[in-house]
């Protein structure tokens, strides 16, 4: 055997090592401050060197894109096929307010700080920063959503935010890194922006034919006593990865086209649909310890390198006043106290989804300033690990206590 191959096994058992290590004491890191995200975020960020030494950079490319993308389609479906269009209208009008007009408003005001930070930049940079800034990731304050400490409305209000926001964001997203690269390609906005609306006006068509084909074809099977319980696992992925597929071969976006198929085949499939969760439970978690083992490794030292006045203060700004305000305002008339609207706006983490956006969206596109925007997500979400990841535990049981 060579010595960088040995090299390269050496450091995947450890990090394999670590994955097992986790799940032993699993119980007593939910008791303690540290969190999935903070533990492989740190294993990631002592592993870059030996990581950059051992693997070569095209294979680094490769695999931190194609894990991006597995990771996005699964998360984007499975977190959309969750929500109930019944319950969601009749019970859930708090989190609509926080996506409908809470999650403009954030990209508003975030659009509007990133330009005033960086003018240099352009409008178009300013609108992907916020973009990809504005979706939050309640896997970083776990404690919050699973905490009986918590009054149930709240964690339902961020549990439903939270799954459904990275998908809304998309559009933003997309328009954002298409008008961005429009300034260092030299290209035809109008053209650039054209593909921005064909691709936001196929994908969700291509979800919905893919979702509701798939979820009548499953009722149908289940109904018969032609699918074993056990194949639901394996039928979602085909679901979730056919969507992004069939959309991206006919021109729309493929990451769109999983979320909305994701939610067309969650209201539509009349048998229970536990075995995405549970599937995700499992084959989820691992690729959430991945991605941000790869944020550690591969996107904070660069971001770090990069980091100025400027961006920290971005990030700052990111996780207090241009998320709790419009949080705040989006909430005004609903009844809810003021403790409560404090506690929302706070608990917007950001994680998973702008990781994962920066990687795809750098991936696929050039611009200008690709090392400010690492450098303000990096400097965000890892701030967001730590503070949201802290303050979960103590806060949790603040609002439990007060709520009494």
């Amino acid at each position: 055997m060579d010595q960088p191959s040995a090299y390269l096994e050496l450091l995947l058992l450890g990090i394999l090592g670590c994955v097992f290590f986790y799940s032993l004491f699993t119980n007593v890191i939910l008791k303690s401050v540290l969190t999935l995200p903070i533990i492989f975020m740190i294993v990631g960020y002592f592993s870059a060197d030996a990581i950059e030494t051992i693997a070569e950079p095209a294979v680094l490319d490769e695999g931190k894109r194609l894990l991006a993308e597995i990771t996005l389609i699964l998360v984007l479906f499975s977190d959309a096929s969750h929500v109930r269009f019944k319950t969601l209208k009749m019970n859930f009008s708090v989190p609509l307010r926080m996506l409908l007009i809470g999650m403009p408003l954030t990209i508003g005001l975030g659009m509007i700080v990133a330009y005033l930070l960086n003018p240099q930049s352009g409008i178009a940079m300013a609108l992907l920063t916020a973009a990809v800034l504005t979706p939050t990731d309640a896997a970083l304050g776990q404690t919050v959503v699973t905490s009986s400490n918590v009054p149930e409305h709240l964690r339902e209000t961020i549990n439903v935010e939270s799954g459904l926001n990275d998908g809304l964001v998309l559009p933003f997203v997309l328009f954002g890194a298409i008008l961005a690269s429009a300034d260092i390609a030299g290209a035809n906005t109008d053209g650039l922006a054209q593909s921005a609306v064909i691709q936001v006006v196929l994908g969700p068509l291509v979800g919905i034919a893919f979702g509701w084909i798939f979820a009548k074809t499953m009722d149908y099977a289940q109904t018969c006593d032609l699918m074993a319980e056990a194949a639901g696992g394996v039928a979602f992925l085909a679901v979730a990865f056919s969507a992004y597929i069939g959309s991206e071969l006919v021109g729309g976006n493929g990451f769109i086209a999983a979320f909305v198929a994701g939610m067309v085949f969650g209201n539509t499939y009349t048998h229970k649909i536990h075995f995405i969760s549970e599937f995700m439970e499992g084959v989820g978690q691992l690729l959430t310890m991945f991605a941000f083992l790869a944020f550690g490794a591969l996107l904070l030292p660069v971001g770090l390198e990069h980091i100025t006045w400027p961006t920290t203060i971005l990030a700052l700004s990111f996780l207090t006043v241009v998320r709790m305000l419009p949080i705040w305002l989006s909430l005004l008339g609903t009844g809810l106290a003021l403790r409560e609207k404090l506690f929302l706006g706070w608990f917007g983490p950001r994680g998973l989804a702008s990781i994962l956006f920066t990687l795809i969206m750098i991936d696929e596109f050039e611009f200008p300033g690709e090392q400010e925007l690492l450098a303000c997500v990096a400097m965000t979400v890892f701030l967001s690990i730590i503070l949201h990841g802290i303050s979960a535990a103590p806060l949790s049981r603040w609002i439990g206590r007060v709520a009494k």
